[in-house]
């Protein structure tokens, strides 16, 4: 009878950069102990084999104890636990039979199989497209993580020999493409975007295999050194630019304004005259103290007070 075994396990030759399916591998051989899976089979078939032990008692003849320990065998071997999280996949005779689980499974002696488990949780696999040349020909190294979950673990077990490599090699590759169509200042500008475009080709390439993906993330952009300072160069130099550009702007709107109060004042003395009045007013309230006045600019003083009576 075919031994269970977890789609987790990889082969030993792997050869994927990313650590994120050795990780959990390991995790899934630590965190979920089933030892208490294993002691439950262990109990039941005991118990088994101590009522045909005691019919053998009873019945002094030594058959029951040779049948119990046959039965005790055969119930250890047809009966599975399946943890909370899990689905285990049944074969009869080689064939898809059905998706049992949670809790403890029977099956048919010999007939029926476990030929693998499937964690339905939610999971993360951090995965990276090296030297990818951008739009504009920059070449960047992204790195990103996917949040992924098995929904039908029948697809998920008979479509694809491995679904954990066919969704990191799917990922990078789907990665990659999505970078080669923007430019380096759209990674940036537009990263929130780009995590949707490629949840949503991620999506459209593995749901067929029973799997959802719920979202991509970048985490880091990383630039040649080189490249780093000319682009920091650039837009250093576009920032310069348009701050001159403002700079002259405010100048030009300053200049106009210049000349509109230069037309006013040049046509009404009084008004000027005024404006004077104004400025000494404004300086002696910011700072205090006294100001000296031109004796001409007093008389026109004067001429203002005296405007002011008729």
């Amino acid at each position: 009878m075919a031994e269970k075994k977890s789609y987790f396990d990889e082969p030993n030759d792997i050869t994927v950069e990313d650590e994120t399916i050795t990780s959990e591998a390991q995790f899934d051989e630590t965190t979920t102990s089933r030892t208490g899976a294993v002691v439950i089979r262990i109990v039941l078939a005991a118990v088994l084999f101590a009522v045909f032990a005691a019919v053998s008692w009873f019945s002094g003849s030594g058959v029951p104890v040779l049948l119990g320990l046959l039965a005790a065998l055969v119930l250890f071997s047809c009966t599975h636990v399946v943890l909370e999280w899990e689905r285990a996949v049944v074969l009869r005779f080689g064939k898809f039979h059905r998706v049992a689980g949670p809790g403890l499974v029977f099956m048919l002696p010999v007939v029926d199989s476990v030929t693998a488990t499937v964690d339905m949780r939610m999971r993360s696999t951090a995965f990276k497209a090296e030297h990818v040349l951008t739009a504009d020909l920059v070449p960047v190294d992204v790195d990103a993580v996917l949040f992924w979950t098995v929904w039908d673990a029948e697809k998920a077990c008979s479509e694809v020999k491995n679904y954990v490599r066919l969704v990191y090699w799917v990922a990078q590759t789907t990665l990659r493409d999505v970078m080669g169509a923007v430019t380096i200042a759209q990674l940036s500008t537009r990263r929130t975007q780009i995590d949707k475009e490629v949840a949503d080709i991620l999506e459209q390439k593995t749901n067929e295999y029973g799997i959802t993906v719920l979202s991509v993330e970048i985490r880091d952009i990383e630039v040649p050194d080189d490249l780093q300072e000319a682009l920091s160069a650039e837009a250093r130099a576009e920032r310069e630019s348009n701050a001159r550009v403002m700079l002259a702007e405010v100048e030009k709107e300053v200049s106009e304004m210049f000349v509109e109060a230069a037309e006013t004042y040049g046509n009404k003395d009084a008004a000027l005259q005024l404006r004077a009045m104004s400025f000494v007013a404004d300086s002696v309230k910011e700072k205090g103290g006294m100001v000296v006045i031109p004796s001409a600019l007093s008389e026109a003083f004067e001429g203002l007070g005296k405007l002011g009576k008729l």
